[in-house]
């Protein structure tokens, strides 16, 4: 009920070396003990939308047969977490050096690569469709992202300080994913291939208000409540332990923008 339609691991001759270069990466990481803070987060931004990025460009048909199944769901995102981890550790290094700043340089690599696949994708569909819709779904989100957020800083001021702009970010990429999606799957005709999320989009539609603002509303306020919970439960968690606790929460903000930039790009190329 909860994984997309196509969702398979890759074939042992990728599966083994993925579970390898992932185990070594994280060991790595472990071992270097970097700290993860706001800033850790952010530089890591670009990161989750290029992962995105590599799977639009999967579905569009622009890997070799033999490479593709390396950039479909869940490989994309192991293969986006191993890259990303190595280039954490290289700018570690470099820091510990005095050479450079690792977020900045990891922000720099990862924004890189997303405009890369973005335009790779454009190009591969000969330039962009309809851009109103995509463009109208990032507007909103941020302009309901702010408001919740307000909201939450008034009524649980705590929560808002302790998981700062990560807790943010879990509620921007949630509400990314839900009117992207909405969006799609109202206006758009696209199909959605998350089982739940299929069963909330046509419960929305089955109710009364359908007719007039369609159902995707209900998967809105369900990936926005969802968020909210999540960054509520982890506010003593970032508290007790903020390394822990702040990669743990970015990771769920992944979750979501992963999936609502990857509408954003689809939309606009097609």
């Amino acid at each position: 009920m909860v994984l997309p339609e196509g969702f398979a691991l890759p074939p042992a001759q990728f599966l083994v070396p993925l579970a390898v270069a992932a185990v070594a990466v994280a060991a790595a990481l472990w071992s270097a003990d970097p700290p993860v803070t706001d800033r850790t987060v952010v530089a890591f931004i670009p990161w989750m939308v290029f992962g995105s990025s590599l799977h639009v460009l999967h579905r569009l048909g622009a890997y070799p047969d033999d490479l593709a199944v390396l950039f479909g769901t869940p490989s994309v995102y192991v293969v986006t977490g191993i890259v990303a981890g190595a280039v954490w550790l290289g700018g570690i290094a470099l820091e510990r050096t005095g050479t450079v700043s690792s977020e900045p340089l990891v922000a720099a690599v990862g924004t890189l690569g997303f405009v890369g696949a973005a335009a790779t994708a454009v190009g591969v569909q000969g330039g962009f469709g309809d851009v109103f819709w995509p463009v109208l779904s990032v507007v909103l989100t941020v302009l309901v992202t702010a408001g919740v957020w307000a909201a939450l800083d008034r009524r649980y001021e705590e929560v808002a300080a302790v998981t700062g702009a990560t807790g943010a970010l879990v509620v921007f990429g949630h509400t990314l994913d839900g009117i992207s999606t909405a969006i799609g799957f109202d206006v758009l005709g696209a199909s959605e291939e998350v089982p739940l999320s299929l069963a909330i989009l046509e419960a929305g539609h089955a109710l009364p208000t359908a007719e007039y603002i369609g159902g995707g509303w209900l998967f809105v306020v369900v990936k926005i409540a969802l968020a909210l919970v999540i960054v509520g439960l982890f506010r003593e968690y970032v508290e007790d332990a903020p390394r822990q606790g702040r990669a743990l929460l970015a990771l769920l903000a992944a979750v979501g923008l992963g999936p609502g930039a990857h509408n954003v790009l689809l939309f606009l190329v097609t």
